[in-house]
């Protein structure tokens, strides 16, 4: 699994050059535990990780881009972007 995540967190950097490696790789983590919690809570059946990539990286190419604003303003995840201690890519 590791690769997976590794893989979509390089495709969120070439996406978006205002994330950090680390916020970026935060980001993947966050939109596949949610998409996994929502799809179970939902009821419907798991459909495994590949499903899972395939709905994360639709994300990125459709919201990628804007991660960074989306955070700014909303005070549940702008501490995604707090940190200036992050290694930047």
């Amino acid at each position: 699994m590791e690769d997976i995540i590794e893989r979509l967190t390089a495709l969120l950097l070439q996406k978006n050059d205002q994330l950090t490696y680390a916020r970026a790789r935060t980001w993947i983590e966050l939109l596949w535990e949610d998409f996994e919690a929502t799809y179970a809570k939902a009821g419907y059946k798991y459909q495994g990780r590949e499903m899972t990539e395939k709905v994360v990286a639709q994300m990125i190419a459709n919201y990628g881009d804007r991660l960074h604003d989306f955070a700014a303003i909303n005070p549940k995840y702008k501490h995604l972007l707090d940190d200036d201690e992050d290694v930047t890519h």
